[in-house]
């Protein structure tokens, strides 16, 4: 009798799940300014019931050299565009990149599913600073945007963020 409590706690547990784990997120909050980053976009479920079929990440300022993991099923979209300021990449100047990714295809609300890019993370950013790519969802019925960029992360459209930290003191840069 006691076996089944449990079980039956840990099922209604599953349906209290706070809020802030429903956004669209980052699942690697932190990463190192001047070395690559991958970032993985994890996207819990669909607008209101309504199934995924598009994905658009904003690549922010700073955030170079960006690759998209292709996704059996899914069409990528890069978007290039100017940078605000010029960037340095392994002592080459550059003043343009890939701004805007975006997979389309198809993801049923029912499912979990994880969408991968690397990119570079110039030493111009700030450690201690956080940086963000807003994400758009676009679903059969309905678009859910995650580009809330001055709320904090429980806020109900909050953005994927990432925390900036300092690389360690010594090492030469790591590349890939």
């Amino acid at each position: 009798m006691k076996r089944f409590f449990i079980i039956g706690a840990a099922v209604a547990s599953l349906f209290s799940i706070p809020a802030a784990l429903a956004h669209v997120t980052l699942a690697n909050g932190q990463a190192t300014v001047g070395g690559y980053y991958m970032a993985v976009v994890r996207v819990p479920h669909g607008c209101q019931g309504s199934d995924t079929t598009r994905l658009r990440v904003r690549i922010p300022e700073g955030v170079l050299a960006v690759k998209p993991q292709p996704k059996a099923g899914w069409a990528i979209d890069i978007v290039q565009g100017k940078y605000d300021q010029p960037q340095t990449l392994h002592g080459a100047k550059l003043d343009q990149g890939v701004r805007e990714i975006s997979w389309s295809g198809a993801l049923p609300d029912a499912y979990y599913d994880e969408f991968v890019f690397r990119a570079f993370l110039a030493s111009s950013l700030k450690p201690g600073s956080t940086l963000y790519f807003p994400v758009v969802q676009e679903c059969a019925q309905g678009v859910d945007r995650w580009i809330n960029t001055s709320g904090g992360e429980d806020a109900k459209d909050a953005a994927p963020r990432i925390k900036l930290i300092a690389p360690a003191s010594g090492g030469a840069g790591h590349h890939h």
